[in-house]
């Protein structure tokens, strides 16, 4: 926390980055109050408007006004993509820990189901998963975290394995402590913070993956007011109304950019070659 702290005031793009963090989770946060419209209120008689002083970023064929379905659903998207990121990042970590400092068959099972995993294509292998258990947003976060989980794993893995040749947790084992002892106090410390770093870079990656699934038709289910599923349902209506495609995707386009920039910048802050 001291050097996130630290690369804040020193790091200027970090600085930046994190301030367009705070403003996207703001505009979610603030959704409700932001918005003009009822999101999931159709009024037929306003249906396929342009841009407009009323209606900002126009009206779906229901007539839902665009702009407050992309503020509803920024807290949808978001909240659904940061769930997906950490349960990816716990998965992945506990396994490759394990695998890892205990080695043996723990070590050769959980490594052989990852590259079993690593050898499909990511995702044809997450739609394939999703077709299976059914369209919903709930099924697609499980066939992303099905398929997604064994990059932590290796990765923390391979630094486990690194740092279980120190000379402190040589000393730790003398000492009498035990492995979730160590694991806890001596290794996870070293683990963690590029496991962070590699988290937030995913989270653009995450949040493309799950509007492409939403988008064809396995993650949200209308009417839910999800960015992928807006694309969806926009994309008969391209010609007659791009506003239905375009905003949308300059929100994902947006927000992903926000993400990764920012990652870019965590990873400077916390980059171990400076510690």
């Amino acid at each position: 926390m001291g050097n996130l702290w630290k690369g804040f005031k020193e790091h200027r793009t970090f600085r930046f980055t994190s301030l367009l963090v705070i403003l996207l989770i703001a505009l979610v946060v603030l959704a409700p109050v932001i918005a003009p419209y009822n999101p999931l209120e159709a009024v037929m008689k306003d249906a396929n408007q342009a841009p407009s002083m009323a209606h900002l970023f126009g009206t779906d064929k229901l007539g839902r006004d665009v702009l407050s379905r992309i503020l509803y659903g920024g807290a949808y998207s978001l909240s659904s993509v940061l769930a997906l990121v950490v349960i990816i990042f716990c998965v992945g970590t506990f396994l490759g820990l394990v695998a890892g400092y205990f080695g043996g068959l723990i070590d050769t099972v959980i490594m052989r189901i990852a590259d079993m995993m690593i050898s499909f294509p990511g995702v044809i292998l997450a739609i394939a998963i999703a077709g299976i258990m059914g369209g919903s947003l709930v099924n697609a976060m499980i066939a992303l975290t099905a398929v997604t989980w064994t990059k932590y794993a290796r990765l923390s893995r391979s630094m486990v394995l690194k740092i279980r040749k120190r000379d402190f947790v040589d000393a730790a084992i003398v000492s009498g402590g035990t492995s979730s002892h160590i694991l806890w106090t001596h290794i996870m410390p070293n683990v963690v913070p590029i496991l962070v770093i590699t988290a937030v870079s995913d989270i653009g990656a995450m949040m493309m993956e799950l509007a492409g699934l939403s988008f064809l038709g396995f993650g949200s289910q209308p009417p839910a007011p999800e960015w992928g599923l807006m694309l969806n349902e926009g994309r008969q209506q391209l010609q007659t109304a791009p506003w239905l495609m375009v905003f949308p995707g300059l929100a994902i386009f947006i927000s992903v950019v926000i993400f990764n920039l920012w990652g870019d910048a965590l990873r400077d802050v916390l980059d171990p070659r400076d510690q």
